[in-house]
């Protein structure tokens, strides 16, 4: 039986024209060579598994050919070369018997060359027994100090070395030397297999190496892009791919299946959201011909990569490796990293990242229909004559009728991706709605609005958005904006909130104090519906009314103006109902000079305390007291 002999060995680079992706380091030191410029000491730096012990022994053997032109050609000159491992003899003695060996001349050639690897590992004190030698050496001593760790060195041993950093070594040329060995093996690899391989080495020649000849042991002499994900339990192109193509077509069921077939498989769930990021990078990159040269991936699966990308919208694509950045932070502290996992691939499929889609209305199902119709969704007819409904009941009756054939044309206002009609027709009695769930901020009906038969009148209505509080003869009940109708429909209203419409464009001028009031009741009805970081958020901030009805907030943490934009849709479109103007804005800044509010009057000081102990609202009405401020 022939002796087997490890790739990582058996094709060590003998020149340096040989050495694989260190171009800079084989062609200084092949020029210091020719020009016999070669420093006495030098410093081979750089990552495990990348060539500095490779190109060390190359280094000293091509030193003593040039002297020695008779030589064999696979001579080594192993007789003028010496090998210490600072890992393991990293003492003083060790480093005194170096020393008392370099002062012997060569017996053959002209230098003697002396690698010490792992040179990191001297104690304090070999460093310092060595520094007197290394600085300077007898004319025939050459040095290579080989280390992974160069900021364990000492800087008096830096300042006496020519140092020279090794690089990772790229995907392309690991891929491009292994199928060189392939092809000298005999063995047929596919392109993907061995990019699998060279990915897996992450940009360490001799991993790659190790891990070529596992594979082979595995697959034989036909390597495969499945066999050799199988064999290295990675997840291959093919598994995100189809991943992504769930979540493009919005499959929530589908993407639930692969991901649990990958958690069988053995893969720890976190793993495969980076890599679902890192797919989703490379999506990106794809969509522009400049950028997809940076994809370090075969031809074929850089075609699939170009086709895919075309079916990606690239902003909900950033809002996507958003999500998974925020899942990964989250994984490890997380309680069930699964659910985790699968509420991050909801939310994927659920924002809409095929571009195709999203211009569609069809899917666009406003929260109501699920309030009257429940989980099961009507047919289209009926979908319809409830959405006209809906939409005619919302709208002011005292605009002229439209006969029925138009009708359906007013469910558009019930769409966010539309604008409401503003000419509605009128509607009898019998045709209202059960509930009236405007999706608008609106004003109310004006007093000319004609009575509805009780009847068939709401018990209540819940308007998603803050509106006028609506005549005495009128008993409809508004809610404040800050109700968890607010929230079910904030998902409905446009990204952001000056692009959303509304139903009359007002523009009467207010005061900084009519501001103020504003502010502060919508502040206080945060803090009742214990919505507590927003009503933290809003008391800490400081107004300024601007040119333009332009709200300027100043806060005193990005943590606050967060808070705010989370919630600026809901607060522009209280302060635009309350303010009766349209116009308003917003611009918010941090500004760490602003504190949060103090109480200052009595009244507001018993307020602050009532609310850190409320037992002493409770005191004051048992004992029945009457505090005047």
């Amino acid at each position: 039986m022939e002796h087997f002999v490890a790739s990582a060995r058996k094709y060590r680079p003998r020149t340096f024209e040989e050495v694989v992706g260190q171009p800079h380091v084989a062609a200084t030191l092949r020029n210091a060579i020719e020009h016999n410029q070669l420093a006495q000491a030098l410093l081979f730096c750089g990552p495990r598994g990348v060539g500095k012990t490779t190109c060390a022994r190359i280094l000293a053997r091509e030193i003593n050919r040039r002297t020695m032109p008779d030589a064999a050609p696979d001579e080594d000159f192993a007789f003028n070369i010496h090998e210490l491992d600072a890992a393991s003899n990293n003492s003083v003695e060790d480093i005194r018997a170096l020393i008392d060996q370099v002062r012997f001349a060569p017996q053959m050639g002209r230098y003697k060359v002396y690698i010490i690897d792992e040179v990191h590992m001297l104690s304090q004190a070999a460093f310092n027994a060595f520094l007197k030698t290394l600085e300077e050496p007898p004319a025939h001593a050459i040095f290579i100090l080989a280390t992974t760790e160069k900021h364990k060195i000492i800087p008096t041993i830096l300042s006496r070395c020519q140092i020279y950093d090794f690089k990772l070594i790229s995907v392309a040329d690991i891929r491009e030397h292994l199928a060189h060995i392939a092809a000298d093996q005999g063995i047929q690899a596919e392109p993907e297999a061995l990019h699998i391989i060279a990915q897996k080495a992450e940009g360490a020649l001799r991993d790659a190496l190790s891990i070529f000849d596992r594979v082979v042991c595995f697959c034989g002499d036909h390597l495969t892009a499945e066999k050799v994900a199988e064999t290295l339990n990675v997840l291959d192109y093919q598994t995100y791919f189809q991943l992504t193509d769930a979540l493009l077509s919005a499959d929530i069921p589908s993407a639930m299946l692969q991901t649990d077939a990958i958690a069988q498989n053995g893969f720890d769930l976190q793993y495969m959201l980076s890599g679902l990021a890192s797919h989703l990078r490379d999506l990106l990159l794809s969509k522009n011909p400049s950028t997809l040269a940076l994809l370090t991936v075969p031809d074929p699966i850089k075609d699939r990569y170009r086709e895919q990308a075309a079916r990606l919208d690239a902003d909900t694509a950033v809002q996507a490796l958003s999500l998974l950045a925020k899942a990964q932070s989250e994984y490890r502290l997380s309680k069930n990293p699964r659910l985790l996992t699968e509420i991050t691939l909801m939310q994927l499929a659920s924002i809409g990242l095929d571009p195709s889609k999203k211009k569609s209305t069809d899917y666009i199902v406003p929260p109501q229909l699920y309030r009257h119709f429940g989980t099961q969704l009507p047919a289209r007819e009926e979908l319809l004559a409830y959405l006209t409904e809906l939409s005619i009941g919302g709208q002011n009756t005292a605009q002229p009728a439209v006969s029925p054939s138009s009708a359906p044309a007013a469910q558009a206002s019930l769409i966010p991706t539309e604008t409401a009609p503003t000419v509605q027709p009128a509607v009898s009695p019998s045709s209202a709605p059960a509930a009236q769930v405007p999706l608008t901020p609106t004003e109310t009906a004006p007093a000319t609005q004609p009575a509805v038969n009780p009847s068939s009148a709401p018990a209540a209505q819940a308007p998603l958005t803050p509106t006028e509080t609506a005549p005495a003869r009128n008993s409809r009940k508004v809610r404040s904006a800050l109700s968890i109708s607010n929230l079910m429909a904030r998902k409905q209203h446009p990204a952001h909130p000056e692009d959303a419409p509304r139903a009359q464009e007002q523009h009467e001028a207010f005061t900084q104090e009519d501001l103020s009031k504003v502010w502060d009741r919508l502040c206080e009805e945060a803090g009742n519906e214990k919505r507590f970081g927003l009503h933290t958020a809003m008391n800490a901030a400081e107004l300024r009314l601007g040119e333009n009805f332009t709200v300027e907030i100043a806060v005193s943490s990005s943590a606050a103006a967060h808070e705010l934009e989370e919630n600026m849709l809901e607060v522009l479109a209280y302060l635009r109902s309350r303010l009766h103007n349209s116009a308003i804005t917003h611009r918010i800044t941090v500004n760490e000079n602003v504190r949060e509010r103090k109480p200052y009057t009595p009244k507001e000081k018993y307020e602050y305390l009532k609310e850190k102990n409320p037992l002493l609202e409770k005191m004051r009405e048992e004992l029945d007291l009457n505090i005047d401020f």
